[in-house]
């Protein structure tokens, strides 16, 4: 897909902040560090359109980015190891939850996992949300770079093995530095919001 133009729009601690029927929007689900915000720079080709910070917790609302005008991208709130408190986590969850349920543009989620290790616990529960709520998902194995490609099969056996994806929802292996996956995760990207 041809970026012209990529830019952050707004962080909604809201659902009704967000902009109404304008685009289909995809969200980005993950844990903390998982590597959102290094995927959406990779993948619009913008160095710094979402910042990169090695402490973990630090998206708190839903980061609204628009890419040519045509798609919305959701970054939501990492979920898993942030050091805040337990009050905060409960209401990010509570506005994911209802992201999920609720926002009649999203067309799909890209969730978001750490190839290196297997899926925890949070992990399950947000793919169990996605299921759940029924919206189309593709799961991106992320830093797939950090393995050697021998390990490669055994990483997707555990994530299939953790996560129990439905058939519908591919798998693709993805590098934030080398751009591996670039290609199939902007093609899913098309198929599923018609942009």
């Amino acid at each position: 897909m041809k970026i012209v133009s990529a830019e952050f729009v707004l962080g909604a601690a809201r659902l009704e902040q967000l902009p109404r029927g304008k685009r289909p929007e995809i969200a980005l689900a993950g844990r903390s560090n998982v590597g959102k915000s290094s995927l959406l720079n990779r993948l619009t080709g913008r160095k710094k359109l979402a910042r990169i910070s090695n402490t973990p917790g630090k998206t708190r609302e839903l980061n609204l980015y628009v890419v040519n005008d045509a798609l919305s991208i959701i970054d939501l709130p990492g979920y898993g190891f942030a050091k805040v408190p337990e009050t905060v986590k409960a209401r990010w969850g509570r506005l994911v939850e209802s992201y999920l349920h609720e926002r009649e543009e999203l067309t799909g989620v890209v969730h978001l996992v750490d190839v290196r290790h297997r899926p925890t616990g949070d992990d399950v529960m947000m793919h169990d949300w996605i299921k759940h709520y029924g919206v189309p998902a593709l799961i991106v194995a992320t830093k797939v770079d950090k393995i050697p490609r021998g390990k490669r099969a055994g990483a997707l056996r555990v994530i299939h093995e953790a996560l129990e994806p439905s058939p519908e929802t591919p798998v693709v292996l993805f590098s934030a530095d080398t751009g591996e996956g670039s290609r199939e995760i902007w093609s899913w990207v098309r198929r599923t919001t018609g942009v």
